[in-house]
Formats: structure tokens, sequence, C-alpha cells
């Protein structure tokens, strides 16, 4: 049975007294009892319900288009080739950086090393393989995603400490793409 979660308890003249309730010595089984309160449960609910109904119905709302709300995004290999615009990095470091955030949703996310067995990668091991051999641009990319962890997370000490303190990969990626923003901001 679906219920409002903005449900509030019912009056206190609807709630069944504590002698109608089945008791321990009245003689039902476990399951009897359960089955009891559980049925009246089901009426306070549903009381609960209609009252919720009754105070929200003079509330005008426009029906919503759930196309205009709900957004997917293509995958990695269906994407269209980025274009040089407001919204793509025009810089070597930011470009990097977005290419690293790029190989890290594609290859996966690791800890403990610049990547392993499968493929997958962490933030360094990531940014590493997308500079090329390019020392300097991997530096220069790791130190903005240092910066940006620090704007966020001002007690992580360095980039493989914090890729390493996450369950999963979903925050050093966003990571990634904001470090990517903040070095297209600066003319990195």
């Amino acid at each position: 049975m679906a219920v409002s979660q903005h449900t509030a308890p019912a009056a206190p003249a609807l709630q069944p007294s504590p002698a109608a309730s089945p008791a321990a010595g009245d003689g039902l089984t476990l399951e009897a009892r359960l089955a009891a309160v559980e049925a009246a449960m089901s009426v306070r609910l549903d009381e609960a319900a209609v009252a919720h109904e009754v105070r929200v119905a003079h509330i005008d709302t426009e029906p919503v288009d759930l196309a205009d709300v709900i957004t997917v995004p293509l995958t990695p290999s269906l994407q269209p080739s980025p274009q040089p615009g407001p919204s793509h990095p025009r810089t070597p470091v930011a470009a990097l950086l977005e290419r690293a955030r790029a190989r890290m949703e594609t290859d996966g996310w690791c800890v403990g090393a610049l990547s392993d067995e499968s493929g997958a990668v962490c933030l360094l091991g990531a940014i590493r393989k997308e500079a090329g051999g390019d020392r300097g641009l991997e530096a220069d990319a790791a130190s903005v995603v240092l910066d940006a962890i620090h704007r966020r997370f001002a007690h992580v000490d360095s980039v493989p400490e914090f890729n390493d303190s996450w369950g999963s990969g979903h925050t050093p990626t966003r990571m990634l793409g904001e470090a990517a923003s903040m070095a297209d901001a600066q003319g990195l």
C-alpha cells in the first residue's frame, strides 16, 4: 500500500485505545496478534492519508512533464566529439583534466595504485595516462586537482590520500571535472 511520506498522526479520538489492541494474554497466537496490529496500523495510515489529501487539496499545482525534468547522459562512446566553446576546456591543463575524467569514467576507478590489472585508474593514474609523458603538464594538472580538493575538503593532504579515502569513484571523478573547470577559469 503506497502512502504519502507527509502523513500526520491520526487525531487522538481516532486512535484505538490500548484496550482495543490485542494483548499477550488474550489467547491469540503471535501471528494473529501481528495481523491485528497490522490491520489497526493500516486503518490509521489510511486515515492519515485522507487527512493529508484534505489539507493539501486547495493547493494548485501544474502537472510536471517528466521529459522536462529527467535527463539521461549519453554513454562515453556515444558522446559527440567536443567542439571548442564555453562548455569545453580551452586550456591545456583543463583539457588534460577533462580527458582524465573521461578516462576514469570509461576505464573505471581504483585505489592504492595508479592503475590495476583491469585497467582502472586512480586520480593521478588517469592524469598520467592522459598527459602522454609531459611531466610538466602532469604536475600542473595534479596541482590544480589538489587545489580543487582543498576548496571542498581542507583536511586532505594529498591527491592519493583523497582518492583512496572513497568507497567509489564518483567523488574523485567529479573532482577531476571541477579541477578542469578551475584550470579553464584560471587560464592554465
